[in-house]
Parts: C-alpha cells; structure tokens; sequence
C-alpha cells in the first residue's frame, strides 16, 4: 500500500475509534449559545409550527435528552433550515443562529 493510503486509514482508525467529528461539506443551522431563552423559545415556536416535525424534541423523542433548550432549538431550526431549502434566509433566526460543518448528530438523535 502507499504511505498516503496507509495515512488515511490510520486517520479513519482515528476518528472512528475516538468518535471526533468529522467535517463534511454540508452545513447545519444551529442556536447559538448566547441566545437569549426567549429567542431560543421563539425558534423553536416558529420552527414548530412552521412544518418541522417536532416529536423528536418532545419527551419522549430520540432528540429529548439532553434536556436542554440551546440543543432542542438548534434541533428544530435545522430543520426548518432543511425544509425550507438550506438558504442562508432559512437559517437567520433573527441573528440567533450559526453554521456549523461538523454534524450534531449524537447516537438515535439524527440531524438531517
């Protein structure tokens, strides 16, 4: 094998056994942390009752835990993002929001 192949695959080994993030050439619309709770609260409303499937999100839901509100909002603004065509638009959020290239996902919580 070339060295280049055999340092890719140690650099897979790597990721793969220490579980780090790995970037991708998609984007993801997250809540940003120093959002305010009434921001993240509306972006969530909004999201919710503007086509996102919010279940995931609600006790009970692959999303739920941790129960925090930073990470149920980027949830659904994401998905908003998703389903409103991955504009730069979609992912606004009144400022309350950012890009993010490593994927959020985390075990059965998957961002789409």
């Amino acid at each position: 094998m070339s060295s280049q192949l055999l340092t890719l695959l140690l650099i897979l080994s790597i990721v793969t056994i220490h579980n780090l993030p790995v970037v991708t050439g998609r984007k993801w619309c997250m809540a940003r942390n120093d959002a305010t709770y009434k921001q993240l609260q509306f972006n969530i409303d909004f999201s919710c009752s503007h086509g996102v499937d919010c279940k995931p999100i609600q006790p009970g839901g692959s999303c739920f835990y941790p129960n925090i509100l930073v990470d149920h909002a980027s949830y659904a603004m994401n998905a908003y993002y998703r389903s409103h065509g991955s504009t730069k638009d979609s992912c606004s959020f009144n400022n309350s929001s950012w890009f993010s290239h490593f994927d959020p996902s985390k075990g059965s919580c998957v961002y789409t």
